[in-house]
């Protein structure tokens, strides 16, 4: 336990969660020793009466700080930047702007493509829906590559939670019509990324579903 904490913050998650894991990397990368509560989401997990109890929004992650309960992935970062004054950077509006772009316009996309693409039974993809939806990541893609093309950090001169954010889905395996080579200055920012001390897969950070491969299977 981190001194100051008064209790050990519980981050509930799920390794396929590239939500919680903008969360998990974030209190990782700001010193902050922090417990794993797996939430069983793809058999709803999330929707539980005693999950919904700490989350009534029933989504995940949820970072359980023993008197209060913190959720959302935006705020979670944020609390952790701004408890340690890791990761804000010298310009905080510039650092929540790229962050809320990663909300809206990023993370919104991929994950969603990710979900539907890999973990719904094939006869439940609407081909339009995936469609739309990768045109508005690539879209979102285009703008983060734009961006660090002219420099090695989107908010600055040093990393922080908008970078964190923005990664967020990036660097998961299963196939959502993102290719880093296709991209080459994201794919040198994520490579800074992962040379990050304390930088972790998430799949390594955060527990996953006893026995799963690298993509879960679709859902039926």
């Amino acid at each position: 336990m981190r001194e100051g904490y008064g209790v050990t913050p519980r981050l509930h998650c799920f390794g396929e969660s590239g939500n919680a894991y903008k969360a998990a990397l974030t209190l990782t990368l700001c010193g902050i020793a922090w417990e794993p509560v797996w939430v069983d989401f793809f058999r709803g997990g999330a929707r539980r009466t005693e999950y919904l109890r700490l989350n009534p929004m029933g989504e995940v992650p949820a970072l359980d700080l023993g008197d209060r309960v913190l959720s959302q992935s935006g705020a979670i970062q944020l609390w952790a930047a701004e408890r340690t004054g890791r990761l804000l950077g010298p310009d905080r509006e510039e650092t929540l702007r790229w962050l809320f772009f990663d909300n809206h316009k990023v993370s919104a996309q991929a994950g969603m493509l990710r979900f539907l693409g890999n973990f719904l039974a094939p006869d439940r993809r609407d081909p339009a829906v995936l469609a739309w939806l990768s045109g508005r990541l690539r879209a979102a893609l285009k703008v983060l590559e734009a961006r660090l093309s002219e420099g090695f950090w989107l908010a600055g001169e040093e990393p922080t939670i908008a970078d964190l954010a923005c990664c967020g889905y990036l660097f998961y395996p299963e196939p959502f019509g993102f290719d880093r080579a296709d991209w080459p200055a994201i794919d040198r920012w994520l490579d800074r990324i992962a040379a990050l001390p304390g930088w972790q897969h998430p799949y390594d950070l955060m527990p996953r579903r006893e026995g799963a491969s690298p993509s879960l299977g679709p859902l039926t």
